[in-house]
Protein backbone atom coordinates (compact mmCIF):
# COMPACT_ATOMS: atom_id res chain seq x y z
CA UNK A 1 0.00 0.00 0.00
CA UNK A 2 1.06 3.55 -0.59
CA UNK A 3 2.08 5.88 2.18
CA UNK A 4 4.72 6.04 4.86
CA UNK A 5 5.63 2.94 6.76
CA UNK A 6 7.86 2.16 9.72
CA UNK A 7 10.73 1.26 7.41
CA UNK A 8 10.71 4.71 5.79
CA UNK A 9 13.96 6.59 6.43
CA UNK A 10 13.61 10.35 6.32
CA UNK A 11 16.46 12.50 5.09
CA UNK A 12 17.54 14.87 7.88
CA UNK A 13 18.48 17.63 5.42
CA UNK A 14 15.01 17.60 3.87
CA UNK A 15 13.39 17.63 7.30
CA UNK A 16 15.54 20.62 8.29
CA UNK A 17 14.50 22.40 5.09
CA UNK A 18 10.81 21.73 5.81
CA UNK A 19 11.15 23.11 9.32
CA UNK A 20 12.97 26.20 8.06
CA UNK A 21 10.42 26.89 5.34
CA UNK A 22 7.45 26.59 7.71
CA UNK A 23 9.11 28.90 10.25
CA UNK A 24 10.63 31.31 7.73
CA UNK A 25 8.84 34.32 9.21
CA UNK A 26 10.68 33.79 12.48
CA UNK A 27 14.08 34.12 10.82
CA UNK A 28 13.33 37.04 8.47
CA UNK A 29 15.25 40.28 8.93
CA UNK A 30 15.04 43.54 7.10
CA UNK A 31 18.35 44.18 5.41
CA UNK A 32 19.16 46.65 2.64
CA UNK A 33 18.88 43.83 0.10
CA UNK A 34 15.46 42.61 1.30
CA UNK A 35 14.19 46.20 1.47
CA UNK A 36 15.34 46.85 -2.10
CA UNK A 37 13.81 43.63 -3.45
CA UNK A 38 10.53 44.41 -1.67
CA UNK A 39 10.49 47.93 -3.09
CA UNK A 40 11.15 46.66 -6.60
CA UNK A 41 8.36 44.06 -6.56
CA UNK A 42 5.80 46.16 -4.64
CA UNK A 43 6.29 49.62 -6.13
CA UNK A 44 8.65 49.78 -9.09
CA UNK A 45 7.41 46.91 -11.28
CA UNK A 46 3.67 47.69 -10.91
CA UNK A 47 4.25 51.39 -11.57
CA UNK A 48 6.23 50.64 -14.74
CA UNK A 49 3.53 48.27 -15.99
CA UNK A 50 0.84 50.81 -15.08
CA UNK A 51 2.66 53.60 -16.91
CA UNK A 52 3.04 51.51 -20.05
CA UNK A 53 -0.62 50.49 -19.89
CA UNK A 54 -1.76 54.07 -19.39
CA UNK A 55 0.45 55.39 -22.18
CA UNK A 56 -0.73 52.87 -24.79
CA UNK A 57 -4.38 52.63 -23.69
CA UNK A 58 -6.61 52.65 -26.76
CA UNK A 59 -3.78 53.00 -29.24
CA UNK A 60 -4.07 49.57 -30.80
CA UNK A 61 -7.24 48.10 -32.25
CA UNK A 62 -6.62 44.56 -33.43
CA UNK A 63 -10.20 43.65 -34.33
CA UNK A 64 -11.34 43.80 -37.91
CA UNK A 65 -7.96 44.53 -39.43
CA UNK A 66 -7.08 43.44 -42.93
CA UNK A 67 -3.79 42.83 -44.63
CA UNK A 68 -1.96 46.10 -45.11
CA UNK A 69 -3.90 48.04 -42.44
CA UNK A 70 -1.88 49.59 -39.62
CA UNK A 71 -2.63 48.47 -36.07
CA UNK A 72 -2.02 51.89 -34.53
CA UNK A 73 -5.03 54.16 -34.35
CA UNK A 74 -3.19 57.43 -33.72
Amino acid sequence: MAGPSKSLVLDPAIQKYYELSTNRYKYFRWTPRTAWVTFVYVALVPSIIGYIGYKYDGKFDLRGKRRGDTISEW
